[in-house]
């Protein structure tokens, strides 16, 4: 939410609940599949007591061998110590499922190739969103085995006294119905609603003919207008009933304190709006600003949508410009108001990314030079990779598509971007034991990182590769995508629902009313060197466990094993990015 693979034994004993595994895989590969023409590599653990380079066959389901080889010298992981070797099978191109087999070794692994590997997992991880609505039921044929009541309608939210005000006083009761919940959670927060928005819709953006034509089954599927944006339009709608009369957004949509693990029927909490703050309106305008123009040739669908979004988008940006410094302080907020508020915090003290990302969205919806101008000034001068809590990256990315106006700033951005991904390729292609530009480094697994981290280096390789035609970054994409689905330490596929070890214990409360097992199509956050759930709620990670391997699927542990939607979001635009250019 804002936020190892191996247990051995006798931790897994002590944590009700876990599901052992005996050992860590031996080979480690992207287990959903390979397009033919693609790099093909696997990460394998060193078969001979001297290190000498494994031999690989690969059979065909009929038992034909169809490929032999040799993997490479033993490579070390600086991370955990442990030696490894790859192998590199890229030849291989005729469409099937194959078994993987080493010698001396006796390890196995499937291996897919497939022309379209990634068309179902990007369907259902955008179909993740329909599973997450809050305030109608989820029903069959759409449910697809997943059905449930309608949780939480949110048509008595009480206003906080952190955001109150004399039109509005403290307990003032507002309706602020559906959207989708955040995470493993049960509340909505205007902080991360806001990126996942401008991921999701500056992905259509850039792949609407892909995603015209991806049907995901839902209740709007009847509509003429893309699926994509029809599930997207259910939580901006829910975005603009955040937006006081004045202008500003709250800052989320919460009980005083988490739920259990129930179902989202059995929650007694009441539900308040608070505190008001500069990020969240900025965000708020950013992402209306954008849906906008995105959602302008669908006016017959959604008549009045595109004014209306456009003047509660100015409104929040002149509240922000009004209010240019008001942040999220959880504890001081406690100190002043009641009740206690201790729900995920998305606190961010500095809005200048925001600023810049909503006075770009506003440009390049009305083209009014004032907005260009202090987009400008905004942009800070150091480059970061966009998060929840870091918007600037994309701003820089939409200068970087449309970049009229400012064509000088757009290739200063570009070059930015292209030098920032330099030494992770680099790394991916000398000294990385699992052929990734993700992963090398112990700083690089903290809460979130397969989506923050792994999922959006990918996408950064793939806009650079729109921008420059350069190969180079689309097979850096791939990589990036192979680490997520299989090829890192864990050997986990970090995505419900696919591989052949994919996670069964996520820390999402709605998953867990199902007895058949997690929802579909959800990102894992993954490993993290932090483990700020350790010895919470039988959480125990391995003595000296390397930051790579600090990962538990285990529902307690909500520093590595929660989902999210900013998580989710990464995940199909990296897939369909990928799956598009088939």
């Amino acid at each position: 939410m804002k936020k190892s693979y191996f247990l051995l034994a006798c931790a897994c004993a002590l944590i009700t609940g876990c599901k052992h595994t005996s050992s860590s895989p031996e080979i480690r590969l992207n287990q959903v599949g390979f397009r033919p023409l693609q790099e093909k590599t696997a990460t394998i653990d060193v078969c001979t007591a001297d290190a000498a380079p494994c031999s690989v066959a690969i059979l065909s389901a009929s038992g034909d061998t169809v490929w032999t080889g040799m993997a490479s010298a033993t490579m070390i992981n600086p991370l955990s110590g442990k030696p490894r070797q790859l192998v590199d099978f890229s030849t291989l191109n005729t469409p099937g499922t194959y078994t993987i087999h080493l010698t001396p070794s006796t390890a196995t692994q499937s291996l897919i190739i497939s022309p379209r590997p990634y068309r179902e997992l990007t369907r259902q991880a955008l179909r993740a969103f329909y599973y997450q609505r809050t305030a109608m039921p989820i029903d069959e044929p759409y449910a697809e085995g997943y059905p449930r009541p309608a949780g939480h309608p949110d048509t008595l939210v009480l206003v906080h006294a952190s955001a109150a005000t004399q039109e509005r006083p403290e307990n003032t009761i507002i309706a602020s119905s559906g959207g989708w919940y955040d995470a493993g959670d049960y509340n909505k927060y205007v902080v991360n609603s806001g990126y996942t928005m401008g991921v999701f819709l500056m992905a259509y953006e850039q792949q609407r003919a892909y995603y015209d034509t991806l049907h995901l089954n839902i209740p709007e599927s009847t509509l003429p207008v893309p699926d994509m944006l029809a599930e997207a339009m259910y939580n901006i709608r829910w975005m603009m009933t955040m937006q006081d009369t004045d202008g500003g957004a709250y800052h989320k949509l919460t009980e005083p304190d988490f739920e259990g693990f129930i179902h989202p029927t059995e929650c007694q909490k009441p539900r308040y709006v608070v505190l008001k703050t500069t990020p969240a309106t900025l965000d708020l305008a950013a992402t209306l600003a954008l849906a906008a123009r995105i959602y302008a040739p669908y006016e017959h669908v959604y008549p009045g949508f595109v004014a209306e979004a456009t003047e509660a988008a100015k409104r929040a940006y002149q509240w922000a410009k009004a209010n240019p410094a008001i942040y999220y302080d959880q504890p001081a907020m406690n100190e002043q108001f009641t009740p206690a508020i201790t729900t995920g915090a998305y606190d961010d003290y500095d809005a200048q990314d925001e600023f810049y990302w909503a006075a770009t969205e506003l440009y390049l919806l009305t083209n009014d030079p004032t907005y260009r101008d202090e987009a400008l000034g905004y942009c800070p001068e150091q480059f970061t990779p966009a998060t929840w809590g870091n918007v600037a990256e994309l701003a820089s990315l939409e200068w970087m598509l449309h970049p009229a106006g400012a064509e000088a700033f757009a290739q200063e951005r570009q070059t930015a971007l292209l030098a920032h991904l330099q030494p992770y390729i680099e790394e991916a292609e000398t000294t990385s034991v699992h052929r990734s530009p993700y992963g090398n480094r112990a700083e690089e697994f903290f809460w979130g990182c397969n989506s923050e981290g792994c999922c959006w280096r990918g996408i950064e390789c793939l806009y650079a590769y729109q921008l420059t035609g350069n190969e180079r970054y689309r097979i850096n994409a791939e990589r990036c995508l192979n680490h997520v689905l299989g090829q890192n330490a864990t050997g986990y596929c970090f995505v419900t629902g696919f591989g052949t070890h994919s996670p069964k214990q996520p820390h999402h409360r709605l998953s867990h009313i199902y007895p058949n097992g997690p929802l579909p199509g959800f990102l894992i956050g993954g490993p993290n060197r932090e483990r700020q759930d350790d010895g919470i709620d039988g959480v125990k990670y391995p003595k000296n466990v390397s930051a790579d391997e600090s990962y538990l699927d285990f529902r307690p542990s909500y520093a590595t094993n929660e989902v999210t939607i900013n998580w989710n979001v990464t995940l199909f635009a990296l897939t369909a990015g990928l799956d598009a250019q088939q």
